[in-house]
């Protein structure tokens, strides 16, 4: 009898155990919308490496390129329901519950790397409540992903004034960015990152915004010939991990992963402006014309955008206010 309740015990202990062992065992899911070429996809990659190595694969992460599961705009309620445990979006992708986020897109407001590392830094007046929103929507913000300033493409020449993109379709990935080109006189078209290619080619639009570092992942010097480089805002990228299954984490798998996303975060941030000009550079040599506005040609852009700023803080209340001061200061 002894030796019976002894095996019983024995084994009892030893299940504890394995269940004890399994429930250590961690799987991220990461849905990204862009080609794992790109500097967002080889961000992931680098948070990949550093969760695996120091967690010693007792957390794996699966990576699901070009919008294998969800498309950018989908990835918010995704990850907030819980349907995946992360993904990442563009920030502009929140602007329905927190019209906040895009105080980024303001033209014009954060136009210097200077300026932008100071407003996405953890902790930092912008972002510090614009993290602290996008919590509340079920979904908990690990790391930003820079992706750098706008830029206008085209075909057959520059987009140099608000003249040109006057009754023209122009791809837009964002509310604000739109408010933008119809105060400029052009009809924007809500487009996904991962449908720019065919809708360039086929014509959907006339003009294309993007992130230069954008035209080199999805070749789009294929169907356009000419770069503006506007920078009138600052494209950002967010990786967010569902709050429920963060709070469900073991704390030591917490510390590797927030660990490895500040890695990845300081790191994408230090090679921006090295990956725009190598965007660049390659654009230049797939046959594109780069060019870069005049002063006056800025200031009037600048002199149009002013409803811009008007239509946010109608729409972003007491928090849009609160960012948009605090970008504002970070110039002084």
């Amino acid at each position: 009898m002894k030796l019976g309740r002894l095996f019983v015990g024995v084994a009892a202990g030893l299940a504890l155990s394995v269940t004890a062992a399994l429930a250590e065992k961690t799987t991220l899911r990461i849905s990204l919308q862009l080609p794992m070429k790109s500097h967002l996809g080889q961000n992931l990659q680098l948070f990949k490496e550093e969760v695996e190595k120091n967690s010693n694969g007792n957390i794996a992460v699966e990576i699901y390129d070009s919008a294998q599961l969800y498309k950018d705009n989908e990835v918010p309620q995704a990850v907030g329901s819980g349907a995946i445990e992360m993904g990442v979006a563009s920030l502009t992708r929140y602007v329905g519950d927190i019209p906040a986020v895009d105080v980024f897109y303001m033209p014009f407001l954060l136009n210097s790397e200077d300026l932008v590392r100071k407003a996405v830094a953890p902790g930092s007046p912008v972002r510090g409540p614009i993290d602290a929103a996008i919590e509340e929507t079920g979904s908990k913000v690990l790391w930003w992903q820079a992706y750098g300033g706008v830029i206008l493409l085209s075909n057959g020449g520059p987009i140099k004034t608000p003249d040109d993109v006057k009754g023209k379709k122009v791809r837009v990935f964002g509310k604000t960015l739109g408010t933008w080109i119809e105060a400029a006189g052009g009809a924007p078209t809500l487009i996904s990152g991962s449908e720019q290619y065919i809708a360039y080619q086929r014509g959907t639009v006339d003009v294309g915004m993007t992130g230069v570092s954008g035209v080199k992942s999805r070749n789009l010097w294929e169907v356009m010939d000419t770069i503006t480089v506007t920078n009138n805002a600052d494209i950002e990228f967010i990786v967010v991990v569902n709050k429920d299954f963060w709070e469900g984490l073991p704390e030591e798998h917490k510390e590797i992963i927030q660990a490895a996303a500040l890695k990845a975060e300081n790191t994408v941030r230090d090679e921006m402006s090295s990956i725009e000009a190598a965007a660049f550079d390659a654009a230049k040599e797939n046959g594109m014309t780069v060019y870069e506005p005049t002063d006056e040609e800025i200031a009037a852009w600048k002199a149009a955008a002013q409803p811009v700023y008007d239509q946010y803080l109608q729409a972003s209340g007491e928090l849009g206010q609160k960012v948009l001061e605090a970008a504002r200061g970070l110039q002084n």
